[in-house]
């Protein structure tokens, strides 16, 4: 089932009297791809973990299908959080456990506590991940330790892991940034495949701007803890990039 997302006014301040974010409006919803773009320490990545609560905001709210997540605790977060997909830079897998075990702990948090821990998971849970593998091309690394994996494949991992929550939102937070070329193509591919394929809004925190030209639905800039821009990819000119990233030396001749 897809989300509708609303931010309103969100606040984060790491040190009293110096907030990273200020004041962000922010809406998301149907099956589309948004690509959260901005130099270094601008608050994406605060942003980001602001929404499924991984930090916790300073004020504002963060309405998901118009439940204030900011105001849950306790299991109401749990069973939140369960429809918020998370994808991590440094993919957090669990790296002594299989490909095939890293999937299936997406469903943990809609399995009883005992089945979790005798690893006895459903038969429709199971064949749901085999379906995963095969879409993401790693079916043969089923019985493979995560930490045995590259770099792309880990992501791959970390996507499927996601999307076996059936979460009705997925994040990414700067999901290719210690990946090649060729496999942050792959990986920004398979995140654009996953929001049209599951009708869900897809969040990406990213720093290559290339990448969000070509596989963002909406481009969202921010610069100082603000949102400069939000609109359409084929907007990013030159103007907006300077208004977004400041200076004019680095932009193409």
């Amino acid at each position: 089932m897809t989300a509708t997302l609303e931010i309103k006014g969100l606040v984060k301040e790491y040190q009293p009297g110096k907030p990273v974010l200020k004041g962000i409006d922010l809406g998301f919803e149907g099956a589309a791809l948004t690509a959260i773009i901005g130099p270094s320490g601008t608050g994406k990545s605060t942003l980001i973990r602001c929404i499924n609560r991984l930090v916790e905001p300073s004020a504002g709210a963060i309405k998901l299908d118009g439940v204030n997540l900011v105001t849950l605790r306790g299991d109401a977060l749990r069973q939140a959080r369960s429809r918020i997909g998370m994808v991590f830079q440094e993919y957090n897998l669990v790296e002594r456990l299989t490909v095939m075990e890293n999937l299936l702990t997406g469903v943990l948090g809609k399995t009883p506590a005992w089945k979790a821990w005798l690893r006895k998971f459903e038969a429709v849970d199971i064949q749901r991940a085999w379906e995963m593998l095969d879409v993401v091309g790693l079916q043969d690394f089923a019985n493979a330790r995560a930490d045995s994996l590259s770099g792309g494949q880990r992501q791959r991992v970390g996507i499927s892991r996601a999307v076996m929550q059936h979460p009705a939102l997925l994040l990414a937070d700067e999901p290719t940034s210690s990946l090649d070329p060729k496999t942050s193509v792959e990986i920004m591919e398979l995140l654009k495949k996953v929001a049209v394929s599951k009708g869900i809004p897809v969040i990406v925190n990213m720093h290559d701007v290339d990448l969000a030209r070509r596989f963002a639905d909406r481009v969202v800039g921010m610069s100082g803890g603000h949102v400069v821009y939000d609109g359409a990819p084929d907007g990013l000119n030159d103007q907006v990039l300077k208004a977004i990233y400041g200076g004019e030396s680095w932009l193409a001749a």
